[in-house]
């Protein structure tokens, strides 16, 4: 089955037609809101230099689902 997910207000512009793979090995500030000084805050901070590792930092995932239980 196949699917289609439109990123296109969650990214920036640059990013839009990438493919999956590229954009979780994209820098952070491949999402709209997000720049190249996040990325540096991110890298020397946590070590997170990818979206994939920002989606998968424990610490991210819990706040979500801290909030998501809020609600």
């Amino acid at each position: 089955m196949a699917l289609s997910v439109n990123l296109d207000k969650g990214l920036d512009k640059a990013w839009e037609n990438k493919t999956l793979d590229e954009i979780l090995a994209a820098p952070p500030s491949a999402l709209a809101g997000l720049t190249e000084r996040h990325d540096e805050i991110l890298r020397d901070g946590l070590g997170i230099k990818t979206i994939a590792e920002l989606g998968s930092n424990k610490y991210i995932a819990l706040a979500g689902v801290l909030v998501a239980l809020s609600k």
